[in-house]
């Protein structure tokens, strides 16, 4: 059950607000309006009241209202009109008008409007125009003349409402943390309608906004990816001229002058206004994007790989600091997607978003890495034959999101969850469609039974512990292949092997031989060691059949290994 708070202002705004709900609404979508409750029990119903013109009860009900209101004159508030619409789940059953009468009475008195007992509170009214919702209209001058007390009136609402749904049986939100993104207004989704555009401008604005700052090395490319997405930006400006905050719209939404409709960005979402924004991108654009060498696909899910040990193992700035990265690595994935994944990609990056936000503050000194190497697959679009860069990442991305939604559920942080795990069913999507092929063609080439022997021997003693889920694992044939093609490019497998167990623990493997596939794939797409650096490792493999004596990364050097976790 979803209530939201609106606020009319104007010696016109009851009139205009009652006007609206027995309407025939801005779609017409408004069938059959009357009242379900009231104040006093027995307020005019212009809906109902079949021996009268509908006009002059709607005039009666205004001035019935409008009464405490006008006692006060010049005294009066500047907001006159409290407006809450209620509306209920689509899955949800039907309410009869007496339930959503005693909803709309809990309503009013969680939010102070109307306590319950109270002869001398506001005066208000329910109306329902459809099965799944009601509107609450009330004045903000009790019929004392003081002003109601309704101090943090949309926190109570909505906890109210989260004890609704239980003694209803309705379907149960996620408690809030304050953190969320305002949702487009039902105005807002009618305009986009009108406009022909998929998602309200206040959504579509957010997307845009996000991504050039995920993409963005400093404030003036920020802008300039803005203007090149069609975004218009207007600035505020101080006393000394310096920005303090910028506004966003689209050039297509305008308002009745023609002129277009400016979103604040810290309205659009509490990470974006303008200081955070700043913040931001001195944080992760203190280098050029092209400083480092190597596979930028390699790069990103190698640092990726390390989100679930920092989620386990830091404090939580730090923590939250990873979930800020990865929601950046979601934002700017659907852009260096092949067409028929951006759909699930977008879809993912769009419910992440709200899982990358809480009271904690982000630390985000150990993201530049990941950072880096998402905005260099963004800058340079790096091509790979087969799509296997793509598959890693997202692989590794599905594993540090099923770790962010248990984070966020140790911390109560019930939205967040929600968002996260929807995020996961996308990707889940995403990454079946791009990997499924590679893995295919991996195992097509799967070498002989007896180097598979040869490997098998060694993960039992390696692994013991996971060889048995591995060699089951219907990805095993493809491991064996990308084993063996490091072989062929001058690798020792073993130590290859042991590298990619030594890398992080496969306990939270959804498929542990797929996870190795690619780890063994990025590591034997590396330069092979040479001779005396082959000859060093296999005499330190010797010391100890199946685990080298020394760290499980000897040899080939890796960047940034996260703590080994073996058994």
């Amino acid at each position: 059950m979803i209530p939201k708070i609106i606020l009319g202002a104007g010696p016109y705004a009851t009139r205009r607000t009652i006007g609206y709900l027995f309407g025939k609404g801005r779609a017409n979508e408004h069938v059959d309006p009357h009242l379900v409750a009231s104040w006093n029990g027995f307020a005019p119903d212009p809906g109902r009241s079949p021996h009268r013109d509908p006009k002059d009860a709607m005039a009666q009900l205004v001035a019935q209202l409008d009464q405490p209101v006008k006692m006060l004159g010049d005294k009066a508030p500047k907001d006159t009109v409290w407006h809450c619409p209620v509306r209920a789940a689509p899955e949800d059953p039907i309410l009869t008008d007496a339930q959503w009468a005693d909803i709309a009475r809990r309503i009013v008195a969680a939010a102070g409007i109307a306590p319950e007992g109270d002869e001398h509170a506001c005066r208000w009214v329910a109306v329902r125009h459809a099965d799944d919702r009601i509107h609450i209209a009330a004045t903000l001058v009790r019929q004392d003349g003081r002003r109601p007390e309704r101090g943090y009136d949309q926190r109570a609402v909505q906890r109210e409402a989260r004890k609704i749904e239980i003694d209803y049986g309705l379907r149960q939100l996620k408690q809030g943390d304050g953190t969320g993104a305002k949702r487009p207004t039902s105005k807002e989704h009618f305009k986009a309608k009108r406009l022909g555009q998929d998602a309200a401008t206040r959504d579509v604005l957010r997307l845009r906004v996000r991504r050039a700052v995920a993409a963005a090395a400093d404030e003036a490319e920020f802008f300039a990816l803005l203007e090149a997405t069609d975004v218009i930006v207007r600035l505020k400006l101080g006393p000394s001229g310096d920005a303090l905050g910028c506004n966003f719209a689209l050039p297509a939404d305008t308002n009745d002058k023609g002129e277009p409709v400016f979103y604040a960005g810290s309205t659009l979402s509490p990470d974006l206004s303008l200081p955070k924004i700043r913040k931001s991108l001195a944080t992760t654009g203190s280098e050029p994007a092209t400083t480092r060498s190597g596979n930028p696909w390699h790069q990103a899910a190698a640092a990726a790989e390390r989100i679930p040990h920092h989620l386990a193992h830091d404090d939580d700035r730090a923590a939250q600091g990873q979930l800020v990265a990865l929601g950046t690595t979601l934002d700017l994935l659907p852009v260096a997607a092949p067409a028929a994944l951006r759909t699930e990609l977008e879809r993912a990056a769009a419910a992440f978003e709200r899982a990358t936000r809480s009271r904690i503050t982000a630390d985000l000194a150990s993201t530049r890495a990941l950072h880096r190497s998402v905005q260099v697959i963004w800058r340079d679009r790096p091509q790979e034959r087969d799509g296997t860069g793509l598959a890693m990442l997202l692989d590794a991305v599905l594993t540090a999101v099923a770790f962010a939604v248990h984070w966020h559920r140790t911390h109560q942080h019930a939205q967040q969850e929600a968002a996260a795990a929807q995020a996961l069913v996308h990707l889940q999507i995403a990454y079946g469609q791009v990997a499924e092929p590679v893995l295919t063609g991996l195992a097509q080439r799967t070498p002989s039974d007896q180097t598979k022997r040869r490997f098998a021997h060694h993960l039992q003693e390696a692994v013991p512990e996971h060889a048995e889920r591995i060699l089951n694992d219907a990805s095993w044939d493809a491991l064996a292949t990308v084993l063996a093609e490091a072989e062929a490019a001058g690798h020792n497998a073993v130590t290859v092997l042991d590298q990619a167990l030594g890398q992080r623990t496969l306990d939270d493997a959804h498929s542990p031989a797929r996870a190795l596939t690619w780890r063994i794939r990025r590591l034997g797409e590396r330069h092979a060691p040479g001779p005396r650096a082959q000859a060093a490792m296999a005499g330190n493999t010797a010391q100890r059949p199946g685990i080298p004596a020394a760290h499980p990364t000897a040899g080939v050097p890796l960047q940034q290994q996260p703590p080994a976790r073996r058994r």
